[in-house]
C-alpha cells in the first residue's frame, strides 16, 4: 500500500464529498470544492490518496502526474483545506473516511498543512474544533496548538461551542520540534508528499500562488 499527499483536483470532488457527508452534518457542496480548487487563490486543498498494489508497484513514475495536479486514480481516504490570508493559515476542514480512521492518517494531513503553512511563511495556523472533540484537540496540542478563546454556538447544526486553537509558527524552536515530529510520522507511516513544499498547480481561473 502506498499513501500520497497531494493537491486536490476536480476529479477528486465526488470522493471528497462522500467523505465530507460521512463526517459532518453540514457538508460542503461540490460547487464549493470546485471554487476552492479552481478559483480561490488563497486556498490550498489537499487529499490523502491510497494507491492499490498494482499502482504502487509501478514505482516513482506512478506519481509524476501529481506534479501537474492530475488525478491519480487511487482511493481518496482523507482531505483537508487550508486558507492562507494575510499571513495567517486557516485550516478550514479536515477529515478521514470512517473506514480508515485510527491509523494516524489524519495526522499526516495535519502535518502536511502545517508544513504548507511554513512554506507559505505564515505567522500562525488557526482552526476551530468542537469542544466535545477531545481526540482532535489532543492531536492539535501534540503539534503545539494552543486554545486562544471560545466561540459560543459556533456550529449551526446543534449550537455547540468551538475552541479557537492557534499555532504560533514563530515560537522559538518550533520548526525544529515540528521537523522531528514529521520525521517520526514518515518513519511510522511512510507517505510521498507532493503538497507541503511543492508549487500548486495553476488555477483554471486566477493567478497561481506559491
Amino acid at each position: 500500500m502506498k499513501l500520497l499527499l497531494r493537491y486536490m483536483n476536480v476529479q477528486d470532488i465526488p470522493q471528497v464529498v462522500t467523505i465530507d457527508r460521512l463526517s459532518f452534518d453540514l457538508p460542503w457542496s461540490e460547487r464549493s470544492y470546485a471554487y476552492e480548487i479552481n478559483e480561490a487563490n488563497y486556498s490550498h486543498m489537499v487529499v490523502l490518496e491510497k494507491a492499490d498494489e498494482a499502482m504502487a508497484a509501478r514505482g516513482w513514475r506512478r506519481w509524476m502526474p501529481h506534479l501537474n495536479g492530475r488525478h491519480g486514480g487511487g482511493r481518496i481516504v482523507g482531505y483537508g483545506g487550508l486558507w492562507n490570508i494575510m499571513a495567517e493559515a486557516h485550516i478550514s476542514t479536515i477529515a478521514i473516511h470512517p473506514d480508515y480512521r485510527g491509523r494516524k492518517w489524519g495526522e499526516i494531513l495535519l502535518a502536511g498543512m502545517v508544513q504548507r503553512s511554513i512554506t507559505l511563511q505564515a505567522g500562525f495556523v488557526v482552526l476551530e474544533v468542537r469542544v466535545s472533540n477531545t481526540s482532535a484537540q489532543n492531536l492539535y496540542r501534540k503539534y503545539e496548538f494552543q486554545t486562544a478563546n471560545l466561540k459560543p454556538k459556533y456550529y449551526r447544526n446543534n449550537n455547540e461551542d468551538a475552541y479557537d486553537m492557534r499555532l504560533d509558527l514563530g515560537r522559538p524552536g518550533l520548526h525544529t520540534r515540528f521537523a522531528g515530529r514529521l520525521a517520526a510520522l514518515h518513519a511510522s507511516h511512510p507517505f510521498d508528499d507532493y503538497y507541503s513544499t511543492i508549487l500548486p498547480p495553476l488555477k483554471q481561473v486566477g493567478e497561481n500562488i506559491s
